[in-house]
């Protein structure tokens, strides 16, 4: 499985949160734990925020920890809102495009888990795919076509109705194949405003995922993120310092909205769309 964070609030400069922390996500890309797979180093993918409405995004094949065009860009990028993900391949091939996050327009899409016997169902997925959004999978990853379909479902309008639509098509898809294997899923949708998160798993045992503030979070060098501010926000896959009262989890089955000051938690129910 990955890892991955996503941040909203003041402009920071991504080396903070990448490479800063104790267990930042460069050093969970080498030995997460909290994870099954404890190296991530299938590829890595950071998309970020900043004069235009359109984020940038920069992804490789290289691990996380051996790509020094990462660090540089890092240590110069300043952004209110991005995302970061580690990959750990489930089967699909390590590529440039199946590396996360995935973009189309303002969204920024990224995705830890697995969509149970993908292989014998991607076929009917990609049916349900909106002609607009069919060009923009472009990879051979479950979690792309998980994005085509949140957009298929009316993401830029209700990001939480589009999980439940997408979520709820997936198992329908799987339970009619005869599929037993779970679908385990947490996931990030953005777009530069605020970050919407899903944690949940039809077996109940989905990858985990927190939240918390940047502002608190211990650096390895010895200083703090007080530029962050008290209203910066992070939601990853897990905790970056060891701090564990500084960090909230989100319980199974729940949907997270996130943006500078504000997080709202909202328990999550499947709602496969009308045939």
């Amino acid at each position: 499985m990955c890892r991955w964070l996503a941040y909203v609030g003041r402009p920071i400069l991504l080396d903070r949160l990448l490479f800063k922390p104790e267990n930042s996500l460069i050093d969970q890309s080498m030995h997460a734990r909290r994870a099954i797979s404890v190296t991530n180093g299938d590829g890595f993918g950071v998309g970020w925020y900043g004069e235009r409405p359109e984020p940038g995004l920069y992804r490789d094949i290289l691990p996380a920890w051996n790509d020094d065009n990462l660090k540089s860009l890092a240590e110069q990028i300043r952004s209110p809102l991005f995302c970061a993900h580690v990959r750990a391949s489930t089967g699909t091939a390590i590529s440039r495009v199946n590396c996360h996050p995935f973009r189309f327009g303002r969204w920024l899409f990224m995705h830890n888990g697995q969509i149970g016997g993908y292989d014998r169902i991607a076929r009917d997925l990609h049916f349900a795919i909106a002609p607009e959004y069919y060009a923009a999978r472009i990879g051979t990853t479950d979690s792309e076509t998980l994005f085509c379909l949140l957009l298929s479902f009316g993401l830029d309008r209700d990001p939480e109705i589009a999980f439940a639509k997408t979520v709820g098509l997936v198992e329908k898809t799987m339970k009619a194949a005869g599929i037993e294997a779970p679908l385990r899923i947490t996931a990030a949708a953005a777009n530069g405003e605020a970050i919407y998160a899903l944690r949940y798993a039809s077996d109940g045992l989905p990858p985990s995922l927190y939240y918390g503030s940047a502002k608190g979070i211990r650096l390895t060098d010895g200083s703090d993120l007080t530029e962050a501010g008290m209203d910066s926000l992070l939601v990853l896959s897990e905790p970056l310092d060891t701090e564990l009262p500084h960090w909230a989890k989100v319980p199974s089955g729940s949907i997270l909205f996130a943006g500078p000051g504000a997080v709202e938690e909202h328990p999550f129910t499947p709602a496969p769309p009308a045939a």
